[in-house]
């Protein structure tokens, strides 16, 4: 978890997350805190995710996308999605 620990934080999901508060430059995080990416933009039901966040190897490069299904809560600067990081990357589709 980045070294920060998050025991003591509670996420109080936004009652409806909608695309339409998502936003350019947030980062977004899964449900256990740990850094995924940062929205590049919102297209349609998905999040696009920066290049720079794209990994390595054969994902270089590309941009992922994470559909609105799997969207949790907005708050501040922050996406957070129901699933934790590990298991979030692999729900991605690469375009």
């Amino acid at each position: 978890m980045n070294g920060k620990d998050l025991s003591g934080v509670v996420w109080v999901p936004s009652e409806e997350p909608t695309m339409q508060n998502i936003a350019e430059h947030m980062e977004v995080i899964g449900a256990d805190g740990v850094h995924i990416g940062t929205v590049d933009k919102v297209e349609g039901h998905r999040i696009k995710l920066t290049k720079k966040d794209s990994g390595e190897g054969s994902h270089r490069g590309h941009h992922h996308f994470i559909d609105r299904g799997l969207v949790a809560g907005v708050e501040g600067n922050k996406v957070r999605l129901s699933a934790k990081a590990d298991v979030a990357v692999t729900m991605e589709e690469e375009k």
